[in-house]
């Protein structure tokens, strides 16, 4: 997927799809897709490979436990998801990524005239995003590794009992709004609408973590399992 990523983003071509991933975003459980979806699903990834304009944005602070208080210099929380998701780590990386506004403008436009393709589409816009987080997630665990840090699996504002409310530190952290266009809603909801942010540990003890996160890994006894 490496290469793959690369070449699109830099220079154009084929989106590294997932088909399996779009499926599971579209609720298939197993059962024959029919050649008219399966050729629907691919014209709505060849217009998202257009539509897309992917930024993403990261920064690394210091993270403290204070009495089950997380302080990352940018936000303090109490939340004993996240705080089993960072044990042994003594520093953060806050993370952001979005598809851009094109994508929401896509997504409305078939909303309004082909329901059944807007719900496609929904689910390949999620699933590209998350593919892109992967790869990027991947490429800093592979830099901060180089350097004797370990990077644990992302985890977002919302996830447990990890509050949404954190997506206002987060963003201003990040100027979420001034280097890749996302702001938030009154209800803390993020706009374009496929956008995320992300909390990520560094720890110096050698514990590797699939950056696809616990739904991705089979090792069911793990102290960092959320």
């Amino acid at each position: 997927m490496a290469d793959a990523m690369e070449n699109w983003l830099r220079f154009g071509g084929e989106f590294p799809w997932n088909e399996r991933e779009i499926l599971r975003y579209l609720g298939h459980c197993g059962q024959e897709i029919p050649a008219n979806v399966k050729e629907r699903i691919w014209e709505c990834c060849r217009e998202l490979e257009q539509a897309a304009v992917i930024k993403a944005v990261w920064r690394e602070y210091p993270l403290t436990f204070r009495e089950h208080v997380l302080d990352m210099s940018c936000l303090q929380v109490r939340s004993k998801n996240l705080e089993k998701n960072l044990q042994d780590c003594e520093k953060i990386l806050i993370f952001g990524a979005t598809l851009g506004s094109r994508v929401d403008g896509l997504l409305r436009r078939y909303g309004r005239l082909q329901m059944s393709k807007a719900v496609i589409l929904q689910a390949a816009s999620v699933a590209m995003l998350e593919t892109f987080c992967d790869w990027k997630n991947e490429v800093l665990r592979k830099e901060y590794q180089e350097k004797g840090w370990y990077m644990r699996p992302r985890f977002s504002p919302g996830y447990g009992d990890f509050p949404l409310e954190c997506q206002q530190g987060i963003a201003a952290a990040l100027e979420l709004s001034k280097r890749i266009g996302v702001m938030l809603t009154d209800r803390l909801m993020m706009t374009p609408s496929k956008s995320v942010t992300a909390v990520m540990g560094l720890s110096q003890r050698p514990q590797i973590c699939r950056v696809q996160g616990c739904e991705a890994c089979g090792k069911k006894d793990c102290g960092y399992r959320r």
